[in-house]
């Protein structure tokens, strides 16, 4: 890795199903699965709110490359230990056939508390995103970072779109898994904050009125983390390929260490009102990469491609100095043979079988691992 001229500490978290891969059907294993799991990995696997998920998480990381092969280890090892139980892991927004009222919650406190409070909306819970952590220590640095880079959400969306599916049906939806969690309270795209203490008071309104009873309540698709000095996008549904994920993940460095440089030039990206971002997030939710988003600035529909394509000749200037010139290129890959959700749909219409589907999620799931 070529000599950085920012310091930044990066974590990724990922979501996977876990599935029969004889008959493609979700699978309540999660238990069994993560106890020898954390024998081999720690505290890097976690139970999710359903029993056919899991969540990893890289350790902290001190750059890109270095969570590329914490990423890569540990989804191999959560592969064999699926493998081993005649089981089979997926990266995918959402299950492309089986019927959310067949699974099980897992049983702990904190998720029947989710359960009671959401009802059938906590039931429909089974999607999986890609989670990450950017350490910025600085308070009132991580608000004004927040509300710039809301803008930047769809675009990060369109990317990794990987739900397409849901019951066996098309739904025309690139990311599904969108529209399922913005049935919950306290999600989407945040509001734009004057300051740090301007939180603090939303935080303790919010609680004081038992709205939440604790900051991770906050869902929003980029948020200040309540546990760690880092901010921590969430637009992202989970990538199939962890190439695809690097790639992504090397474009939200960029975009801070651009917006870092514009800050110490005394400038920096205009924030526009949410509602506006949120056309853009719901235009990346149906059509991915395939449609048109809003260049608000030029008022005017571009295709996501093209502004994209803009967006890295924006970052351009930093990803030599971050070193990560070569992931963050593979997004013009993304851009070429289409998304996860894209590959999804091309193989359910060729061979329409969304069982099919499933087959091709466990294969690209271990590209680039095996």
């Amino acid at each position: 890795m070529a000599k950085s001229t920012y310091d930044y500490t990066i974590g990724i978290e990922e979501e996977y199903m876990i599935v029969d891969p004889t008959t493609g059907e979700l699978t309540s294993a999660s238990a069994s699965l993560i106890e020898d799991g954390k024998k081999r990995l720690g505290n890097l696997i976690s139970t999710e709110m359903m029993q056919c998920q899991v969540e990893i998480g890289t350790p902290v990381c001190h750059s890109l490359q270095e969570a590329h092969l914490q990423l890569i280890h540990i989804r191999k090892e959560v592969s064999d230990l699926a493998n081993s139980r005649g089981l089979a892991i997926i990266a995918a927004g959402t299950h492309p056939f089986s019927k959310w009222d067949q699974q099980n919650i897992t049983s702990h406190e904190r998720y029947h508390g989710i359960e009671l409070e959401n009802q059938i909306l906590a039931r429909q819970l089974i999607i999986c995103g890609m989670h990450m952590h950017i350490g910025i220590e600085d308070q009132e640095l991580r608000v004004d970072l927040m509300n710039q880079l809301r803008y930047f959400c769809p675009h990060l969306l369109a990317l990794s779109t990987s739900s397409p599916m849901w019951e066996g049906h098309d739904t025309g939806l690139k990311s599904y898994r969108c529209v399922i969690f913005e049935r919950f309270p306290r999600s989407g795209i945040p509001p734009s904050l004057r300051s740090w203490n301007d939180y603090q008071e939303y935080l303790d309104v919010a609680i004081s009125t038992k709205s939440m009873d604790e900051p991770t309540k906050i869902r929003w698709d980029i948020r200040l983390s309540p546990r760690y000095p880092t901010l921590e996008f969430r637009i992202c549904d989970v990538c199939t390929r962890v190439e695809d994920a690097i790639a992504i993940c090397g474009l939200k460095v960029a975009l801070v260490a651009k917006l870092l440089k514009l800050r110490k030039n005394n400038m920096q990206w205009r924030e526009y009102r949410k509602e506006l971002i949120q056309e853009n997030k719901w235009r990346a939710v149906r059509y991915g990469l395939t449609g048109k988003l809003i260049d608000f600035g030029k008022k005017k529909e571009i295709n996501a491609k093209k502004l994209i394509f803009e967006l890295l000749t924006f970052v351009d200037d930093v990803v030599d100095d971050l070193g990560i010139r070569d992931e963050v290129s593979h997004i013009h890959q993304i851009l070429t043979e289409g998304t996860s959700a894209e590959r999804q749909l091309r193989v359910f219409k060729e061979e329409k079988s969304a069982k099919a589907v499933v087959d091709m999620l466990i294969k690209d799931t271990l590209l680039g691992i095996e």
